[in-house]
């Protein structure tokens, strides 16, 4: 720190004089971000847990690793309000960004990665064992990547727009794991997966560099109770949501990859569409307001999980 900006210390509480330089650590957002790192942590012992070896029917019970893919995707669940919760309160907090960060890292960078090598690739390259844990490194090395770049550019006050740089990697955990269970799905049904075994690890790799790349995906921040097509979308959201639970036998394997993938095909389609409709579409107000993007930054502004 330079000798100009030196902070001086209370004797009592030890905490800077100024205000803005004190701790801040806020509760319910906090907690639903420890939620979301529990819910990783658990996820990484099931995976651990499970016995993948065939029993003398031939049978693998799957039970552990559904029960881990289970919690990455409550963790998404958890991360969707944790921010949200913060913005409401209006208790965004550096604190709040650096944990955040640390439970994603946990949640959708190392759980996923380790579940798709466990699962997938271990099997795939059975023959090339160090070729199914670098393309799961590649993955984590990624997201560990967008992780910091977001960290850094929230720093300096270009965090936190209405769009997304890149792929967020809460969004890449659960096209990752609904693939594999779209995979256990198949498996379970003795179907032969032919040359298809080898998309998971090609998938792996492209959320990668969809990770780290400079594509757009809006963030739906802006999507609130106030807008005014909410009750229309809130009315088709429960209805998908009635079908989806009494069919989820049947269609729950096939929608939630469809569902991620959609959002991923979604940041290339998005700059062909005209702007009402993109705003129909994300609930956002005019393009560009309250971005607050620097001169000359490519749009880094809002650069997020």
């Amino acid at each position: 720190m330079r000798a100009g900006n030196a902070t001086r210390q209370s004797p009592e509480t030890g905490w800077a004089d100024e205000p803005d330089q004190r701790l801040q650590i806020y509760f319910l957002p906090n907690l639903l971000t420890a939620g979301n790192l529990f819910c990783g942590f658990v996820a990484l012992t099931k995976i651990v847990e499970a016995d993948l070896t065939p029993s003398p029917e031939g049978v693998i019970n799957w039970a552990p690793i559904k029960l881990a893919m289970a919690f990455i995707l409550l963790a998404c669940i958890f991360d969707l309000f944790d921010g949200r919760v913060a913005r409401m309160g209006g208790v965004d907090s550096p604190f709040g960004r650096e944990f955040d960060s640390l439970a994603d890292l946990i949640s959708f960078g190392v759980a996923p990665a380790f579940l798709v090598h466990r699962v997938v690739l271990a099997d795939v390259f059975v023959n090339h064992p160090q070729v199914g844990w670098f393309i799961a490194s590649i993955y984590l090395l990624c997201g560990a990547f967008r992780l910091a770049r977001f960290n850094v550019l929230a720093a300096q006050g270009y965090g936190g727009g209405k769009e997304f740089v890149g792929f967020p990697i809460p969004s890449a955990a659960g096209l990752v794991v609904s693939l594999t269970l779209l995979i256990i799905h198949l498996n379970e049904r003795e179907r032969s997966l032919g040359p298809w075994k080898y998309v998971p690890a090609v998938v792996l790799v492209f959320l990668s560099i969809m990770m780290v790349s400079t594509v757009r995906y809006p963030s739906f921040k802006s999507l609130g109770l106030r807008a005014t097509s909410t009750f229309t979308k809130a009315i088709g959201a429960a209805l998908f949501l009635g079908m989806l639970l009494v069919l989820r036998d049947k269609i729950l394997y096939y929608v939630l990859p469809g569902f991620f993938t959609a959002y991923l095909v979604y940041g290339f389609v998005r700059p062909r569409l005209s702007r009402a409709l993109r705003r129909e579409i994300e609930d956002e107000g005019e393009e560009g307001e309250g971005n607050g993007e620097p001169p000359g930054s490519g749009g880094t502004k809002g650069c997020a999980r």
